[in-house]
């Protein structure tokens, strides 16, 4: 089962189902935002993530993973914080970013591993 993008954008939505498919074995970058519904600070965070998706999904995977829901990837992962922000690429975590941060933070971590 595929991550599908959630209605309006390119935002895709990651599971137990498809975790290890479409982040640990994709061939392109891949940003997750670790999060749950309940997490105010959470929701802050999701429009920068949003906005992330569409202008950089031409070249890295953006999506979200509910730790409600996934307990088991955000304890393999040990998800201690939401909202937890991890790059992977090439299967691996390669920056994180843990809390509401600026946006330029993101910017930041996705143009280091973008070369």
């Amino acid at each position: 089962m595929s991550a599908k993008p959630e209605s309006g954008n390119s935002l895709l939505t990651f599971n137990a189902t498809n975790f290890e498919a479409e982040v640990l074995k994709s061939e392109r970058p891949v940003l997750v935002d670790f999060w749950a519904e309940w997490c105010a600070p959470c929701h802050a965070v999701a429009p920068i993530i949003e906005k992330l998706a569409n202008e950089h999904g031409n070249v890295l995977s953006v999506g979200k993973l509910n730790v409600d829901e996934s307990r088991e990837i955000a304890a393999q992962f040990q998800i201690r914080s939401i909202p937890t922000v991890m790059l992977f690429k090439e299967g691996r975590v390669v920056e994180t970013l843990i809390g509401v941060q600026q946006p330029n933070a993101y910017e930041d971590a996705i143009q280091r591993h973008l070369a």
